[in-house]
């Protein structure tokens, strides 16, 4: 890993495992209850690589389809509780696979309490946080846009879900939250729109 200022470079990551696709769809379930251990920096590595990582590099495509691949998804990750990382809330960069640190502070518990206390959301070792930016389907597909961003956030997300399950890890899609809170937690900006939250720990 190679860190430079705020931004952290993260690990290439595994394109194989022990856990067949069709073992992670037997196994994967939404988990609210994590341990309080951490997380590696190549585990997140590999998340968020299964959330929009980068497949095909000469035309930037992704691990979950997107309507015409305009790719209007962002992610963010909250991290709490990861080995040799500061806590903070850090927004992914698909293209260089890197994080970049957008706030200096560990918000679990704000999140928490912007999830109408769904207290998994704080014990997770991290939080990934999906947004959209909507004109970026929108411009091509018009209001039907919206709902090709809404597909491809489930797309993602599931991703997330069978990627935890191959690392021995679990998760949980949280829908239930206050826009307006989570959006300050994080300093979203205004031209994004939340949409998903799933908080990711040992279990």
């Amino acid at each position: 890993m190679e860190f430079i200022d705020k931004i952290i470079k993260l690990s290439e990551p595994k394109y194989d495992s022990k856990t067949s696709i069709e073992e992670a769809l037997l196994k994967r379930k939404s988990v609210r209850g994590y341990k309080d251990e951490p997380l590696t920096l190549t585990e997140v590595s590999q998340l968020l690589w299964a959330a929009q990582g980068i497949t095909e590099p000469r035309r930037n495509y992704r691990t979950a389809p997107s309507a015409g691949a305009l790719y209007p998804l962002e992610v963010y990750v909250v991290i709490g509780n990861v080995e040799g990382v500061a806590k903070g809330v850090y927004k992914y960069k698909p293209l260089e696979h890197e994080l970049v640190k957008v706030k200096n502070e560990d918000v679990r518990n704000e999140l928490t309490a912007a999830t109408l206390g769904q207290t998994w959301v704080g014990e997770g070792a991290i939080v990934i946080i999906f947004s959209a930016v909507y004109k970026r389907t929108t411009q091509k597909y018009d209001d039907r846009g919206i709902r090709y961003i809404h597909m491809e956030v489930g797309h993602a997300a599931q991703n997330v879900y069978l990627q935890a399950v191959s690392l021995g890890l679990g998760t949980v899609a949280v829908g239930a939250f206050k826009d307006n809170e989570v959006r300050k937690i994080l300093n979203v900006p205004d031209e994004e729109y939340l949409l998903y939250i799933m908080p990711v720990g040992k279990i």
